[in-house]
């Protein structure tokens, strides 16, 4: 069905002008003035509104078996939610078990997400190895449209990958024309603090930042960045949450590596300090990994986004409501980790970011769409107003408000990390695949009506760098 967003003013990440959409079969077929609307065709008044590229969140776990329970968000509520608040795509991840097939695993969550009401892709986690890993990252590659292979520095007993499985499979990746991306934390001290204040009698959510200190995140992702670099391989740090590693990706791209850095909305906004509530509930709520920092961490984070060191912003999405929670009520090792936010991501950020001059509304949309879709390749088919892009659009009106709340929002959870909060600017009409799925309160989403998109490889860039350098002999110098 084809759709006319007439009057308004079109945002991306490089322009703002005045002028319309039109789509047709899923995609845009003209931006401008004057072009010819056919008859009969369906018409979006977005006068006095911007006209945006829907959000893509690259950083969600929707239904994620973990921690001896399962996420309570699945890939149609998730995805529904996602679009009321503006977010059109999804990249979530496969997480394979230790021993566990990988491809096997690739298409149990592809299974899942056949719910999904929005378009979606997936990173692949590595959490172990041995030649079937290997020959399982060339058939996501070549023939599953991945590109991006995920490795956990934590969590260690589980899916912690060491420093092996990173050498590993950074070396295959390059070759594949592949990003790794990383949780930095480094899991070995996670454990023996989370020992330490087990024995000192802290069974509390309060020990859950005190064995995750930002040195612990900046040790690891100073040293897997270390390791990107020896290998040659481009890598991402998923939610960087503290000025450590911040530091360590700055250093690192000042050098001229090829390093990106993602930190969360959560992050931005919230600090360390709700883990001393008294009200247990309130602070498991809030456990997650990284955990949330001290106030001055935020400051560092924004300056990372208005200075181009941290590129995108994600939400980390894994829902655990209260029962869930209390699985660690003894013992805070045991709080499932995660929090929401897919729905609330982009507000959030336009009311702290653009209304407050921390970011204006075309680094607004790189951060909240064309970046992810340039660093994980989708772009422009995905966070671009564009000839031949996808119809992911929202329509945003900056002088609507409304009130952040568990009881109305359409996240599967029953709490939320910024309730109460007043959000002013927020989507009005959210269009993905050229259909209205959201607009003014009205959920329109149909299950199953999300596509997997395919990421192709960087294969003829990195793999022209691959034929020119060899680890094992120096690079010749010219004379």
């Amino acid at each position: 069905m084809a759709l006319h967003i007439k009057g308004g003013t079109i945002v991306t990440a490089d322009e703002t002008f005045r002028g319309d959409v039109l789509t047709d079969g899923g995609q845009i077929v003209a931006v401008g003035h004057n072009f010819d609307v056919p008859a009969g065709v369906e018409t979006v008044d977005a006068g006095g509104c911007y006209v945006m590229p829907g959000g893509i969140d690259p950083h969600t776990h929707m239904e994620l078996p973990f921690m001896g329970t399962t996420a309570s968000e699945d890939f149609f509520t998730g995805t529904t939610a996602g679009a009321v608040g503006g977010t059109t795509s999804i990249i979530d991840f496969v997480i394979p078990s230790p021993q566990e097939d990988i491809l096997e695993a690739y298409d149990k969550w592809r299974g899942w997400a056949e719910k999904a009401a929005t378009d979606y892709s997936f990173h692949v986690a590595i959490t172990w190895w041995d030649e079937t890993v290997r020959q399982a990252m060339h058939t996501l590659v070549k023939e599953r449209g991945v590109n991006s292979f995920k490795h956990f520095m934590a969590y260690k007993g589980a899916i912690m990958a060491d420093d092996e499985i990173l050498v590993n499979s950074f070396r295959e990746a390059r070759g594949l024309g592949a990003i790794v991306t990383a949780h930095a934390e480094n899991g070995e001290l996670v454990a023996h603090l989370q020992e330490e204040i087990l024995a000192m009698g802290i069974t509390g959510p309060e020990g859950h930042p005190m064995s995750r200190p930002p040195a612990v995140e900046g040790e690891a992702a100073d040293r897997v960045i270390r390791i990107a670099q020896v290998l040659d391989v481009p890598v991402y740090l998923v939610h960087t949450s503290c000025e450590d590693s911040l530091k360590a990706i700055t250093r690192a791209r000042l050098e001229g590596q090829r390093v990106y850095g993602e930190c969360l909305a959560g992050h931005l906004l919230i600090d360390d300090s709700v883990y001393r509530s008294d009200d247990w509930r309130f602070a498991a709520h809030h456990v997650m990994s990284p955990p949330f920092r001290p106030k001055g961490h935020q400051d560092a984070l924004w300056r990372g986004l208005q200075s181009g060191m941290l590129q995108t912003t994600a939400t980390d999405h894994c829902c655990f409501c209260t029962p869930q929670k209390e699985m660690g009520k003894d013992d805070f090792t045991q709080i499932p980790n995660g929090t929401s936010g897919v729905e609330d991501r982009m507000h959030v950020l336009w009311t702290h970011g653009v209304s407050t001059g921390k970011l204006t509304m075309n680094e607004f949309v790189a951060v909240t769409s064309a970046n992810a879709a340039k660093i994980f390749n989708v772009y422009p088919r995905k966070g671009s107003i564009s000839v031949g892009a996808d119809a992911d659009i929202v329509v945003w009106d900056p002088e609507r408000s409304r009130t952040i709340s568990a009881e109305t929002h359409h996240q599967n959870i029953d709490f939320n990390i910024f309730e109460g909060m007043e959000v002013k600017g927020i989507n009005v009409t959210t269009i993905s695949q050229g259909d209205i799925v959201y607009q003014d309160g009205d959920v329109r989403t149909v299950k199953g009506k999300g596509r997997y998109f395919d990421r192709p490889a960087f294969a003829p860039y990195y793999g022209a760098m691959e034929k020119n350098r060899s680890l094992n002999t120096p690079t010749a110098v010219q004379r």
